[in-house]
């Protein structure tokens, strides 16, 4: 199954009549936050494939229109992963949005309340591994986990709590974006226990 990852970076390459020509078989779409609502929508009704996403620090809670502000931001078309576990195509997929609490943003997190998040996520977890015998296939992440492709200061550090999901859960994916890739950093895809850790910067082909 081929899967096309997006996050943090509007990429022209993408962003291009000649989507569909180019990347028109691949399954789905994975977006890991901080991107436009008009990139996801084009991509989305382009491609014309589900796209999953979450988002990240630096997606805004609202819009202005011409009746004032609104209370919705999330691109039209696209599935909202955040808090959910989806099969789909019997790939289950599971999301968490957001980064590590730095200023107070509405997708920001402590370390102990993405861990409530996750603790949210146990019982479609454990119904998985019951009746699928599995957790999950991919986890789609915002930020990185702690020490795997993050940083070290606060905006940009990971979460503990994902290392330990990772330990106890052993998806074979977590996909995150968050940390932007310059010049010669090109760390983005680290191998911890069962999982494959992918920084989906930009954009990236992977298939699972």
């Amino acid at each position: 199954m081929k899967i096309l990852l997006v996050s943090d970076m509007v990429v022209d390459y993408i962003y291009s009549n000649s989507l569909s020509e180019r990347m028109g078989d691949v399954d789905f779409v994975i977006s890991c936050g901080d991107l436009p609502n008009y990139y996801l929508e084009f991509i989305v009704s382009t491609l014309n494939k589900p796209l999953f996403y979450v988002m990240g620090n630096h997606n805004k809670p609202g819009i202005y229109t011409e009746n004032g502000y609104e209370n919705q931001n999330h691109p039209q078309g696209c599935i909202n992963l955040d808090g959910k576990i989806i099969n789909y195509k019997n790939v289950i997929l599971a999301g968490l949005e957001g980064s590590m609490r730095y200023n107070d943003g509405i997708y920001q997190y402590s370390d102990f309340q993405m861990c409530g998040k996750i603790n949210r996520l146990k019982p479609g977890l454990l119904f998985n591994k019951l009746f699928k015998k599995r957790y999950l296939d991919i986890l789609v992440t915002h930020a990185p986990p702690y020490k795997i492709h993050d940083k070290e200061d606060l905006c940009h550090r990971g979460f503990k709590c994902l290392n330990s999901f990772i330990y106890k859960y052993k998806p074979g994916y977590l996909i995150h974006g968050h940390i932007h890739l310059y010049g010669g950093d090109k760390q983005w895809k680290t191998v911890e226990g069962a999982t494959t850790v992918i920084n989906a910067y930009g954009c990236r082909i992977i298939e699972v």
